[in-house]
């Protein structure tokens, strides 16, 4: 395991930091914070996914084309990021294509992030993030352990067989949906008994949906709410928009596949609560996983009728909301100007090389 006084050692050498970040997933976002704070940047694509970072070549000053993702862990591509001042920061595709044992024992170069705590957001994972939210007194759904024990309207939450990036989470209300159901998707391909027998299945929160987006790292003066979004998930957003009759007439598996996102608010009398809520999930982090959240994290939330809030799932790093960075009112009422999580990664380490504070925000 990478030791933190190795990091520091190598971040407390660099003079003049430049932000990288991998081709996929958040990418532009963070890029486009990083200009915002007069970084140079560097992007890391896969052969045949550049055209996107091509396109907006304002935000990219280095674009590095590799035959595969993973090869950004490679001693040569690491040795390029460390003589080049580059802090990393991670996002969902860096911890998939590269892994968490990768991240965490042998990819020897700055994370703006606490790199032990991101196999947490995996349901398998001990310290997972139930049991985040469990140590945080946050309300998670109820969790059938048995699938015979299923007798309300549940979602099981399993891993996608060929796409590692993607969850192939489907709803289910009895046992016998449970077995039908799980059965034909293995028929398919679509997902595999083994990471089937590792699903998580949790009761249906029944409510309105948001995505909390917070930011704290052990320099920040306090936990920032930085805005909300709302998924955009094919095939079941196109199913519910359907009128009763012919969602009764057609016969398809409903996949929840995100594909976009799109902005939101909260109503202001709300909000205390929300706040306690981000308060309360970084002080939890901080006991079990020192030194705690460095970076972005997203509380993905259900309001119910009675105005209470339930977490249905956690991202601990950038969460990808790009909406949020021109829509969010909550940082212009806290800083007089509205932006998302990748200007505020970039302010935090603009702010932590200029204190000569770089060696605490990253591991």
């Amino acid at each position: 395991m990478i030791k933190n006084s190795e990091i520091k050692k190598i971040v407390n050498d660099y003079s003049d930091v430049r932000i990288g970040v991998l081709g996929s997933h958040s990418a532009l976002e963070v890029m486009d914070g990083a200009k915002e704070e007069n970084f140079q940047t560097i992007v890391y694509c896969q052969k045949g996914r550049e055209v996107t970072y091509k396109r907006f070549g304002r935000i990219a000053d280095e674009i590095i084309v590799l035959n595969k993702f993973k090869d950004m862990a490679s001693l040569s591509v690491q040795k390029n990021l460390r003589e080049s001042d580059t802090i990393v920061v991670p996002h969902r595709s860096l911890t998939v294509y590269l892994g968490y044992k990768t991240l965490e024992n042998t990819f020897k170069v700055p994370i703006f992030g606490n790199r032990k705590l991101f196999q947490a957001e995996e349901r398998t994972a001990k310290k997972n993030q139930y049991y985040l939210l469990e140590k945080a007194r946050i309300k998670f759904p109820k969790l059938f352990r048995d699938p015979k024990d299923i007798n309300k309207p549940c979602i099981v939450k399993v891993q996608e067989k060929n796409r590692p990036l993607e969850r192939a989470f489907f709803t289910v209300s009895s046992y016998k949906d449970y077995k039908e159901k799980s059965e034909n998707k293995i028929k398919q391909g679509l997902i595999s008994r083994k990471d089937l027998e590792k699903a998580s299945i949790e009761e249906l929160a029944i409510g309105t949906y948001m995505n909390f987006n917070f930011f704290h790292t052990p320099i920040s003066d306090y936990v920032d709410f930085i805005g909300i979004e709302r998924r955009l998930q094919t095939n079941i957003h196109d199913y519910n928009a359907l009128p009763a009759k012919q969602q009764m007439d057609i016969d398809i598996d409903l996949q929840n596949i995100e594909v976009g996102h799109t902005p939101a608010s909260i109503r202001e009398s709300l909000l205390e609560k929300v706040f306690k809520m981000g308060d309360k999930f970084v002080a939890a982090v901080k006991k079990e996983y020192a030194p705690g959240i460095i970076g972005p994290f997203s509380l993905q939330s259900v309001i119910t009728k009675d105005l209470e809030m339930i977490v249905y799932d956690v991202s601990l790093r950038v969460p990808g909301n790009p909406i949020v960075a021109t829509t969010s009112p909550y940082t212009r009422y806290q800083y007089g100007k509205t932006f998302g999580v990748g200007r505020r990664i970039a302010m935090e380490i603009r702010r932590a090389e200029e204190e000569g504070r770089l060696d605490e925000i990253v591991t």
